[in-house]
């Protein structure tokens, strides 16, 4: 009450004072028409941001999606497993690439396809990148080495084979198998296992040969992983792989993993030790120079496999390994046979503690005869 008798209205929602009732009910009115659409306002802003989070997940799954197929089919291409053929069918293009550059004449083509569909009928390697006797040219040139080498273990003998138009790019598993292979085919202890095995099978007969230990029971979870086939493919194999095969012949073998550095700058020096411990156990004595009858041990790391085929110890006792590359190609393994007195060709198999810095390797190392209870 004004005291004149004026009534006077009070807004509840924001104190506004005034002398009329409809007035003040249009005010209040006002206040809640207002309140009403900012609350509208807020449930469509809302909306709309769900649905543009909504729309921005289902972009991003997509797009995630997107990137896995590729990367799958990335890794796919990596490991020879999309179908796009094996050994035979890249030897045949890289040819014909090679004809089409001028490098190879259309005859030596078709003599090379002819000889290639004979040794892959009979199962056998070609050997025609294969290098024999470096083993004993080292042993000769250790001999007479005096400067810096305290001793040496080197294996039986072993044949060198790099990869060729049809396994370029992939084979290194295979390969180095076939290395080993050629050192078991020396020694007598093997002989029961590999009487089947008298020559170096070919890079497809190895893979059927894998195959053939799947299908005994070797290595299930392995096997799936190649949806249970590598013959016609360009699929890489490595530790696994080998041990399933040696396994199925009878070869008592042993994986080990190397799987973090133990050293400073991420070397592997216990790789080292085990590598040492493994050539002078049993051959311990003081000569300089050991031709062991052991054979060379398969090693692997993440993209590529290498065999290890002695190791050196230096005066200063730092350690030093002897590597077959499968990468190395004839002409520079070839080198090795007339060794220089100065030791330069040896660069390409020497490999110091600070050479192997990757995250993890692992070896496969052969250790006699199973029995046939063993095996099962």
């Amino acid at each position: 009450d004004t005291g004149n008798g004026e009534q006077l209205y009070e807004c509840p929602m924001c104190s506004l004072t005034c002398t009329n009732i409809q007035i003040l009910e249009e005010h209040v009115d006002l206040h809640l028409e207002e309140q009403s659409f900012s609350e509208d306002g807020n449930i469509r802003d809302l909306e709309l941001a769900q649905r543009l989070q909504t729309e921005e997940d289902k972009w991003q799954r997509s797009e995630e999606e997107k990137r896995e197929r590729e990367e799958f089919k990335k890794l796919q291409r990596q490991y020879g497993l999309d179908n796009s053929g094996g050994y035979k069918q890249q030897f045949l293009k890289n040819m014909e690439r090679e004809v089409d550059r001028g490098r190879m004449q259309p005859f030596e083509y078709h003599k090379r396809k002819a000889d290639m569909m004979e040794c892959l009928a009979f199962g056998i390697d070609d050997g025609k990148t294969k290098t024999s006797g470096v083993i004993e040219a080292l042993c000769k040139y250790y001999q007479n080495e005096n400067k810096d080498v305290r001793h040496v273990w080197l294996s039986t003998g072993v044949d060198h084979f790099h990869s060729s138009l049809g396994d370029r790019g992939w084979g290194c598993g295979y390969r180095n198998f076939q290395m080993l292979l050629s050192s078991l085919l020396q020694n007598s202890l093997y002989n029961d296992c590999l009487r089947d095995t008298t020559l170096i099978p070919s890079i497809p007969k190895i893979q059927s040969m894998i195959e053939d230990a799947w299908r005994e029971g070797f290595d299930p979870h392995g096997a799936s992983h190649f949806n249970n086939r590598l013959h016609g493919s360009k699929a890489w194999i490595g530790a696994c792989e080998i041990y399933s095969l040696l396994t199925s012949l009878r070869i008592k073998c042993q994986v080990v993993d190397f799987h973090k550095p133990t050293g400073p700058v991420g070397t592997h020096p216990r790789l080292f030790e085990w590598v040492l411990r493994y050539y002078s156990t049993d051959n311990e004595g003081g000569a300089k120079v050991v031709c062991t009858s052991k054979p060379p041990i398969y090693l692997q790391h993440q993209g590529h496999s290498r065999t290890v085929v002695g190791i050196e110890e230096k005066k200063n006792k730092t350690l030093c390994l002897l590597l077959f590359d499968p990468g190395c190609p004839s002409q520079e393994m070839q080198k090795l046979l007339k060794q220089s007195s100065d030791g330069t060709s040896l660069k390409l198999l020497r490999k110091f503690v600070g050479s192997l810095k990757e995250k993890q390797y692992q070896i496969v190392a052969v250790d006699g005869v199973l029995s046939l209870e063993e095996k099962a």
